[in-house]
């Protein structure tokens, strides 16, 4: 309730100083849609808020009979996807144009505050002539905000692409068609694997072990981008770097102090291709500890450097993503396809203790995802099928999963969307 009013009053306030602005150049301007998702799935599935951000089926569980429990199909209906955007721009500020976002909707934080109003992007940004500088909340920047899935469920490919939103800063610096990207990062909705205290094999989400570690993640990023609007064509071709850092514990089960920490590469590779018909786009991944971008994966207990006193070393688990997008560009009609697979590489080495991941039981994912989008106006009405296929099995030693059965889910979904 108080939520809710203070989102009216809010909203009221910002409405009223736009029109009162005489001002073109100063001002805010909102934006954005609303959206109501209407699925049915063949079976239970591992996903967020009432089953509409889907991950992936869940694994059987067979009864004393042999029945599986999971292979039971349901049906939602939702509209927490409806979404708020206001875009901002003032006076110039040292020498650059100043702009910022403030950006919402109503998937809420937790699943059990689905329908609340949750803060997604909200940052400023200064832009000199070839530089540019972001501060705030945005996407992280292995999400390419020009090269990522056109699909219409909410979760945009994932769990095949890195799919994050993190309190950042951004500079960016043009070199002609040139893009080169250095962000420091931390985290809040997305966040990193971890034991939960006085419990090592408890896995307990936060985002306390990268601040613990007292040092953000980092992104480097560099891209080629040649955009032809008299010709209605686009290339694109990128590739990042992401280093990241976790302090899993401060204190040990047995209840001395530890500051062991795990460190976690990962690359990315993208390519977009937009003709005046049909737009191309792929990314590849190569991950070590990629939880927080709601992929497969995470780190595990390596080893026990002192069995009494419980000082733990850790490893990263590695995932392979790659992810595939076909569109045609109609402005009335279109269709599309994505094609996504991922692939649980293991440890390298033994691991000895609890492990922290997405999908400890899962050997690889794939997807198949076409779609059709009808747009009227504002209006649009957009069917997509999803078919999701988990290969669940036994863990090994090193984090490799064998003896896999793959596991389906068949996902029918329409958006209906009004667009502001």
């Amino acid at each position: 309730m108080k939520k809710g009013l203070f989102l009216l009053v809010f909203s009221g306030i910002i409405a009223a100083s736009t029109i009162a602005q005489d001002n073109p150049k100063f001002g805010i301007k909102f934006s954005g849609f609303v959206k109501t998702d209407i699925f049915w799935d063949s079976r239970q599935t591992v996903a967020a808020r009432d089953g509409h951000f889907l991950l992936y089926p869940t694994n059987e569980r067979l009864d004393a009979d042999g029945n599986d429990i999971n292979a039971k199909a349901n049906f939602n209906m939702l509209s927490i996807q409806t979404r708020l955007r206001g875009t901002i721009t003032g006076p110039d500020a040292l020498g650059a144009k100043t702009s910022g976002v403030i950006e919402g909707a109503f998937f809420g934080q937790i699943n059990s505050d689905v329908n609340g109003f949750r803060l997604r992007h909200a940052f400023v940004k200064l832009r000199w002539e070839k530089t540019s500088l972001l501060v705030g909340q945005y996407w992280h920047p292995n999400f390419v905000t020009y090269c990522f899935p056109g699909t219409v469920s909410f979760n945009t490919g994932a769990p095949f692409i890195p799919f994050s939103r993190n309190p950042q800063i951004r500079v960016t610096q043009k070199l002609g068609k040139f893009n080169v990207m250095f962000t420091v990062l931390s985290q809040i909705d997305f966040v990193s694997a971890g034991p939960a205290p006085n419990d090592g094999t408890i896995n307990l989400p936060s985002s306390k072990y990268l601040r613990n570690s007292a040092l953000p993640a980092l992104n480097l990023r560099f891209e080629y981008r040649n955009v032809n609007t008299d010709d209605n064509k686009e290339f694109l071709i990128g590739a990042s770097v992401n280093f990241k850092m976790l302090t899993p514990r401060l204190v040990t089960d047995s209840n001395y102090k530890t500051s062991t920490t795990v460190s976690s590469f990962s690359e990315t590779f993208y390519v977009k291709l937009k003709l005046p018909k049909v737009t191309f786009k792929l990314q590849g991944i190569y991950a070590q500890d990629p939880y927080n971008w709601l992929m497969i994966g995470g780190y595990a207990v390596e080893s026990v450097d002192d069995a009494t006193k419980d000082f733990l070393n850790y490893t990263p688990i590695t995932t392979a993503s790659g992810w595939l997008d076909i569109h045609s560009n109609g402005k009335k009609w279109q269709v599309g396809l994505l094609a996504g697979y991922a692939q649980n590489l293991g440890a390298g080495k033994d691991i000895t203790g609890p492990t922290y991941q997405r999908g400890s039981n899962i050997a690889y994912l794939y997807r198949i995802s076409p779609r059709f989008i009808y747009n009227s106006g504002k209006f649009r009405i957009a069917p997509e099928i999803e078919y999701t296929v988990a290969a669940y099995g036994t863990a090994q030693s090193d984090g490799l999963v064998k003896d896999t059965k793959e596991i389906g889910n068949l996902r029918f979904l329409l958006g209906v969307y009004f667009f502001f």
